[in-house]
């Protein structure tokens, strides 16, 4: 029997995590890690290009839009713990549950792309509408059970933060080419709406098809551990809404990203309205980006001396210093705001970096109490905190600066409106940031917890705790 109790209460051992040994061959971590680019670049253009370049250049009204974006972003949010919970219920067969998932998702977002990306009839909202849903089950299809497998490929403690760190630079680095590439075609042919499109979609299409194979074949899935009847959905947010470890590190992540993205919604409109500097905002955001690059080795390393969640606490802390920082930028004063930026990207992976790598520790939690096997289950429903925080910072940025007298159209916003604007933008993130640490301070599931938790499961599954798979 297990020595966790059911409220989420772990055990303080006495002895020491067990040393990993050898750890995931570097090279084949490199070729899984792949899969993060394709589901990356995918967000820059569905949440930023797309609906400009369907409005501007195919004539779809902006109010229709809005509808279509919304609904298929709630059928993105049904689909993400619809997905876990058959997955993580599927046998799979020879090839594996996770992999037969992310293969047949593979196929479905190739043909979605095409649609939505290298249009050849009339772009209708239907049309629209068709290509996006099928996009966002592609999407569930293929991010659910890849973070799912991400938590099982290792079960050591330190080891989940590297392959979350892979993970994370692979995708920064796919974000960044989404920045760019589009930057280049403004300047060759900045009315040429089906050519941005295609470059978008081409480069989509040339990451899957180079990152699936190579994420098919870097490791072994190992079967599962245990089967029983589905639950139904009445059971699932039972099992989540009663797992308190994982509710903290849920609220966490939404708060983690509700600040990053009340940044991003406002960030153009605070450099070229209340800065005055236009021709900096691409610049910029490209800048923080970079600097987040180079950031995923360094947390990784500190999670690795001081444990995951104090990291992410110690990142949270840090976003939290450098936002209220942005209350002391005055007009036209670049290089205060570009130090800052350069902090924010150095900062901006912390947390999500090391919350992502947490679940997978709850999940093994959940698996000795339970004996059953939840992990895609619970990353769907992080993968949905996320989403619903994206959309809720959109729903509150927007509306708050338009109430205190923002007018992005306007070329004579007020001091006041101004002010309001960086206020905003400044002290919504910290807020957030400083709620999301607050969450996680004192997460009784550490390294020293954790090892016993494995140590259970390899005695009562009968094999080595933190064996990677081959």
């Amino acid at each position: 029997m297990s020595s966790l109790s059911a409220t989420g209460s772990l055990p303080r051992p006495s002895a020491t995590p067990r040393a990993r040994a050898g750890g995931l061959p570097t090279g084949r971590l490199i070729a899984f890690s792949t899969l993060a680019m394709p589901i990356a670049a995918s967000q820059m253009p569905l949440n930023v290009y797309l609906p400009a370049i369907l409005a501007q250049h195919f004539g779809i009204a902006l109010s229709t839009l809005g509808l279509v974006f919304l609904l298929a972003k709630a059928w993105g949010v049904v689909a993400d713990p619809l997905i876990g919970v058959l997955n993580d219920r599927s046998r799979g067969g020879r090839f594996g549950r996770r992999r037969s998932c992310i293969a047949a998702g593979g196929v479905l977002l190739a043909l979605a792309a095409m649609l939505l990306f290298f249009p050849v009839v009339r772009v209708t909202p239907v049309y629209v509408a068709v290509a996006l849903f099928a996009f966002y089950l592609a999407w569930s299809m293929i991010q659910i059970p890849y973070l799912a497998w991400s938590a099982e490929v290792s079960g050591d403690y330190d080891e989940r933060t590297r392959v979350a760190t892979y993970q994370t630079v692979t995708s920064a680095l796919s974000l960044l080419l989404v920045l760019v590439l589009p930057t280049i075609v403004d300047q060759i042919a900045p009315h040429d709406g089906r050519l941005k499109l295609g470059v978008m979609g081409g480069l989509i299409l040339a990451l899957l098809a180079l990152s699936l194979p190579l994420t098919l074949k870097a490791f072994a899935e190992r079967p599962p551990k245990a089967a029983g009847p589905r639950p139904k959905l009445g059971e699932v947010l039972r099992v989540i809404w009663g797992n308190p470890l994982l509710m903290r590190v849920l609220a966490s992540d939404f708060a983690v990203a509700l600040g990053q993205s009340i940044r991003g919604t406002l960030f153009v409109f605070v450099v070229t309205a209340y800065m005055g500097l236009p021709q900096w905002a691409s610049g910029l955001f490209l800048a923080q980006f970079v600097f987040g690059l180079a950031a995923g080795p360094i947390w990784m390393r500190i999670a690795y001396r001081i444990g995951k969640h104090r990291a992410a606490v110690a990142g949270e802390l840090a976003q939290v210093a450098i936002n209220l920082g942005l209350l002391f930028v005055l007009p036209g004063n670049l290089p205060l705001l570009l130090g800052l930026t350069i902090a924010q990207g150095l900062a901006q992976g912390s947390g999500n970096l090391m919350l992502r790598a947490m679940v997978g520790d709850v999940a093994d939690q959940d698996r000795l109490q339970t004996g059953q096997d939840r992990t895609a289950l619970f990353f769907s429903v992080f993968s949905t905190s996320t989403k619903a925080a994206m959309a809720a910072a959109v729903g509150i940025a927007l509306p708050l600066v338009a109430w205190l007298g923002f007018d992005p159209k306007s070329a004579a916003n007020s001091p006041e409106a101004l002010r309001g604007l960086l206020m905003v933008f400044a002290l919504g993130p910290a807020l957030a940031h400083l709620v999301s640490a607050l969450l996680v301070m004192g997460f009784p599931l550490d390294a020293r917890a954790h090892a016993v938790i494995r140590t259970q499961l390899a005695e009562r599954d009968g094999q080595g705790a933190d064996a990677p798979a081959a």
